[in-house]
């Protein structure tokens, strides 16, 4: 599920987008100042930010800088007042993909974040991916090692697909299971494991000493190229 991140100080406004993104499908969670929106970019990984630029704590322009030096940072579409140009200027300049002005319209938003999503989406089509001797062709959904085909099953390559994304960082099971499976966090399952040990026996050449597929202790798994 895609997952959005609404980072907005104004609570009727935050309620807002949250109830309309989940009405469209949308994984939405929501922070009310800079610190804590920037702290919770760093660890959910969100598909999307949407972005108030007047916050307390840490305005948007600086959540926004720390957003752009972060790898692979999520695509940012910032919320502007009263329509002013420098701050759109200014936004844009620091890396925003796009902007809405306030009051928005919610149609236009919603919009604006569908067509963010596509185009991102549409780069990672053509994103390949290497860890060792393995390549991985994001958009055609192939994986090849020493340029022979390995077959995964569809769970395995989105969960691989997951530890990529997940850039080196540890990923929780917990996670993995929302993102792969689409569980709820209260669901208990070996099912991430599982898939894990098959994932090894087909990219790892000693599946029982793994260079690539690592283990965090106690929380989840990390991919190391």
């Amino acid at each position: 599920m895609t997952r959005i991140l609404v980072i907005e100080d104004n609570a009727d406004i935050a309620l807002g987008l949250r109830n309309n993104l989940e009405i469209e499908g949308y994984e939405v969670a929501v922070a009310k100042d800079g610190p804590t929106g920037l702290s919770m970019a760093g660890e959910e990984r969100p598909d999307l930010v949407v972005l108030d630029l007047m916050l307390p704590g840490m305005d948007g322009y600086r959540v926004l800088r720390a957003l752009r030096e972060m790898e692979s940072g999520p695509p940012v579409l910032i919320l502007t007042a009263r329509g002013e140009e420098a701050d759109k200027v200014r936004g844009l300049r620091l890396g925003a993909d796009d902007y809405v002005t306030k009051p928005f319209g919610l149609l236009e938003l919603l919009a604006r974040v569908e067509a963010l999503l596509r185009r991102t989406k549409a780069g990672l089509a053509r994103r390949r991916e290497h860890f060792g001797s393995i390549e991985v062709d994001v958009g055609a959904r192939t994986v090849h090692r020493d340029g022979k085909p390995i077959a995964l099953a569809p769970k395995e390559l989105d969960l691989l697909l997951a530890l990529i994304e997940g850039d080196g960082a540890a990923v929780s099971r917990v996670d993995l299971l929302k993102k792969v499976w689409g569980y709820p966090s209260a669901v208990v399952t070996r099912t991430v494991d599982t898939h894990i040990a098959e994932l090894r026996h087909k990219l790892e050449f000693e599946p029982s000493r793994p260079k690539h597929i690592l283990t965090v202790r106690k929380l989840g798994y990390r991919l190391r190229r």
